[in-house]
């Protein structure tokens, strides 16, 4: 006789629930529409950043995590599109307002001097005013799929932010308009300080009428430069005149009309006057000679950016340098640390200083 006894200890498997053949999870996911990447992200237990950049087949990703989400994006339906990820990781885009200057040629030239380096192209875009890109660009966006964008001097709503993370395409913005937000990446200069070194430069010399034509007032730059123009003069006891305060749009044009307006007085002209860029400096170096006053005998003047074209004026122009070339560059550099890490989010700020030449002199 066989006696036998039981373990109460024991545990009896649970059977396991038949999973369907992965064909079939795909044609259930074919049925009932694409899944949506949140949908993924939760399934997996991982954010969707990281399933984005699995998708995208972009860096930053263990291989132990990458395997995991690559298997539900396969049974999801999701399917890598070569020539569009190719074309990513050749390409960068550049999106200027406006086209037409110098600057814009410099800051340029420092992204090719980046992107020839590493093997990839880029593409200029055109597009909007001065703060902020039109909706054509956003909208084409999604089918040309840089790698990256640099936004010179612009500010990008809510939306236009949702949908560069959602495409996964990180960002620099250039200059920017405004105040950026804590997840955006940005590259300026020091321009608060630019308007100080400026304007302490022409009260050395013994000025103490000084004018300044500012960019347009919604840009960061322009008020940070006219702050520093401000802080010196007070620094220094002296009230600064409104009736020299004029708001220009770095332009020559722009230069040449308030200049025009600054010295066509002659009982209440200011003896400098501080340009607030090389541009602006050119066009008031125009309002001077038709107004027969000579640079810098009775008039001295002093720009801001250090163009190229600066050296060459006659007389060569005073300014205050901002490194845009090497701007251009470290903004295309900073998107491929963007790429890498997702959580880092820089904004530097490039020092700037005082290039003298010829344009001022001393009064008296």
């Amino acid at each position: 006789m066989v006696s036998s006894s039981t373990d109460d200890n024991a545990i009896t498997p649970k059977a396991e629930a038949p999973q369907p053949h992965p064909s079939r999870q795909r044609d259930q996911a074919r049925a009932n529409g694409p899944a949506k990447l949140a949908d993924i992200a939760r399934e997996t237990g991982f954010s969707l950043a990281t399933v984005s950049k699995v998708l995208n087949d972009r860096p930053g990703v263990s291989p132990a995590t990458a395997k995991v989400i690559r298997r539900q994006l396969h049974r999801a339906g999701y399917r890598k599109r070569v020539s569009d990820e190719s074309r990513r990781e050749r390409n960068v885009e550049i999106v200027f307002q406006t086209f037409d200057s110098m600057w814009s040629l410099e800051v340029l030239q420092g992204a090719l001097d980046y992107t020839s380096s590493h093997g990839l192209s880029v593409t200029v875009t055109e597009s909007g005013d001065r703060q902020h890109p039109d909706s054509s660009w956003v909208g084409g966006l999604a089918e040309r799929k840089p790698l990256g964008v640099v936004l010179i001097f612009s500010d990008l709503t809510k939306t236009e932010r949702d949908t560069l993370h959602l495409l996964n395409i990180p960002y620099v913005i250039f200059d920017p308009s405004g105040d950026p937000t804590r997840d955006s990446h940005s590259i300026s200069a020091d321009n608060w300080t630019g308007g100080v070194i400026a304007t302490r430069h022409l009260l050395s010399l013994g000025h103490t009428q000084i004018g300044i034509i500012t960019g347009p007032h919604e840009m960061m730059a322009s008020t940070a430069r006219l702050d520093g123009f401000s802080a010196a003069m007070k620094s220094h006891g002296l009230n600064v005149d409104p009736d020299w305060v004029a708001e220009g749009d770095f332009t020559m044009r722009g230069g040449y009309r308030q200049a025009i307006r600054l010295l066509r007085d002659p009982h209440h002209r200011p003896t400098a006057i501080f340009a607030g860029s090389d541009l602006q400096a050119m066009g008031v170096y125009e309002a001077a000679r038709q107004l027969r006053l000579r640079i810098p005998d009775d008039l001295s003047v002093v720009g801001f950016d250090n163009i190229q074209t600066s050296a060459f004026m006659n007389p060569p122009l005073t300014t205050v340098e901002q490194p845009i070339r090497r701007m251009g560059s470290m903004a295309v550099n900073m998107l491929f640390t963007a790429i890498e890490n997702t959580e880092l989010h820089q904004r530097v700020i490039m020092p700037t200083t005082l290039v003298p030449r010829m344009s001022t002199r001393r009064i008296g």
